[in-house]
């Protein structure tokens, strides 16, 4: 067991009231004392509760982060640049995975608020939802907007990037193009669809097949590109646009794996948040990028700014998404 701070006072022959003040306003004991104290907490290895500590405080050095999927490799991203704003702030971050959920996701506010976190960055499963507004503590949407403008909110305009996505296959002379991704109640999914539809409606001879899967993964991409390949060659799309990178990369397995259907020749292919490794599949995707590692110091900077005044208004901040054309896409 380790040694608390009644042991080290008792050993140093103080009070617990002076081994706390020489861990926390040293400049209130002797120098002789504060050298004593910590001859003791280092001869029996005495480590301070710093949560305990601050929660008695009322306050903490950390700040949550409750995200969609963890394993997914933008919200890596977006977490990583959330933990470089913040350790430049003195703070850390805690990282939650609601899974999509709704209950898990106000599981970790309430474990959150619990901990007594300076503020909280929220990948909402439902941005509208009535609970988000009454978090009651400092919020910061993070990929997803507030439709009232009550909470601040960074995120990248996804309707702009289905735009994009399918401007650019039409502009490679494809016309049966399919749109893959899902829940279709996700936001995110929602609004490239949407963008995606506004760009066929420029060419009437063009037709959108639209392809909802349960979870935007490699497996449930792979599952799509192998219906594709089993189709007859005049019944499958020209092109697909996957609402996600792992969605696309899993249609390239799953399209190409029986050598039936050719990538660019015979199905083109793009994906959405630009990942690291798109570059590295055997046939490099393209995507449309967002700046994820920039996303999440910017929803850091925001919820600083709300911390040093709370009575500001709330700020809402959109980034524009890049098309990246790769080898999927040139043929």
């Amino acid at each position: 067991m380790s040694a608390s701070i009644k042991d080290v006072a008792s050993a140093a022959g103080v009070s617990v009231g002076t081994v706390s003040n020489v861990l926390n306003r040293p400049e209130k004991v002797s120098p002789a004392t504060v050298e004593r104290v910590h001859a003791v907490i280092g001869e029996l290895g005495f480590v301070r509760n710093d949560a305990a500590r601050q929660l008695r405080a009322g306050q903490s050095r950390s700040v949550g982060l409750v995200v969609l999927d963890s394993a997914n490799p933008f919200f890596a991203e977006v977490a990583r640049g959330a933990e470089e704003r913040a350790d430049a702030a003195g703070l850390s971050v805690l990282i939650g995975n609601s899974g999509q959920h709704g209950a898990r996701e106000n599981a970790y506010l309430d474990l959150f608020r619990e901990q007594r976190v300076r503020g909280v960055l929220l990948t909402p499963s439902d941005p509208a939802a009535p609970a988000i507004a009454h978090v009651g503590i400092p919020l910061v949407l993070v990929d997803g907007e507030s439709p009232d403008g009550r909470v601040s909110s960074v995120a990248v305009d996804d309707d702009e990037g289905g735009y994009l996505a399918a401007r650019h296959l039409l502009e490679r002379g494809r016309r049966r193009i399919a749109f893959v991704g899902g829940p279709l109640g996700v936001r995110q999914v929602a609004d490239r669809l949407e963008g995606a539809r506004r760009a066929l409606a420029e060419v009437p001879e063009a037709r959108l097949e639209v392809v909802e899967k349960p979870a935007l993964t490699v497996f449930a991409g792979r599952q799509v590109g192998e219906e594709f390949a089993a189709r007859r060659p005049e019944d499958r799309p020209d092109a697909a646009f996957c609402a996600n990178d792992l969605l696309a990369v899993g249609l390239l397995q799953g399209a190409a794996i029986l050598g039936a259907v050719q990538v660019p020749a015979d199905l083109a292919i793009i994906g959405y948040d630009d990942i690291d490794f798109v570059q590295s599949t055997v046939v490099p995707l393209s995507s449309v990028r967002q700046p994820a590692r920039e996303i999440g110091a910017t929803a850091i900077e925001l919820l600083l700014d709300a911390l040093a005044d709370p009575a500001a208004a709330p700020r809402r901040v959109r980034f524009r998404p890049e098309l990246v054309v790769r080898a999927s896409t040139r043929g």
